[in-house]
């Protein structure tokens, strides 16, 4: 009976495929929206500097055309990084419940490591590094998009992303140092 049990409990773990499968789609998802963001501000860039009159494109380029460059940009650069957020994950979730991907260790041997992980807390140092750099983007986002009618407001988001910069570097620094 206990046989039984620990044999059905260790198979188990194989209900983290739907995850992996999930972060997977997810990530393809929004790499493709993302570019599909880009390639459509092509369009629109394009249109206004090679098909618009010529006295009004490229001298009276409007902030508000400029903001909309900008944001669109960013929020494409936000999406490839989510996107990189859920392979990382899926790829993790992967190696740490399934199996060792053996591709990736070979390729190691003559590039990247990037998406070798090795535990739990591998994973997670990774994550918090990309998420991190989602919040730095998310944050000159915003900025772009504010008024500075409350500056105030801004100075809190970027506070606020200090302090996970500050945890993520302090959470770091001990892992170093124990190790």
């Amino acid at each position: 009976m206990e046989w039984l049990f620990e044999y059905l409990l260790w198979k188990s773990r194989y209900i983290v495929l739907t995850a992996v499968i999930s972060s997977l789609l997810s990530s393809f998802i929004l790499f493709f929206v993302a570019t599909g963001e880009v390639f459509g501000l092509l369009g629109k860039v394009v249109a206004k500097y090679f098909f618009s009159d010529p006295s009004s494109a490229i001298s009276h380029v409007s902030e508000g055309f400029h903001n909309d460059v900008v944001s669109t940009v960013i929020g494409a650069v936000d999406d490839y990084l989510l996107a990189t957020v859920l392979l990382i994950f899926a790829l993790g979730l992967y190696e740490l419940f399934i199996s060792k991907i053996d591709h990736a260790e070979k390729d190691a041997q003559h590039g990247s490591r990037i998406l070798l992980i090795k535990n739990l807390d591998d994973l997670k140092d990774r994550l918090a590094k990309v998420i991190l750099m989602i919040l730095i983007v998310t944050f000159f986002k915003n900025v772009i998009h504010s008024t500075f009618e409350q500056p105030l407001q801004i100075l809190y988001l970027g506070g606020g992303i200090l302090f996970v910069a500050l945890a993520l570097y302090f959470t770091h620094r001990s892992r170093v140092s124990e190790e």
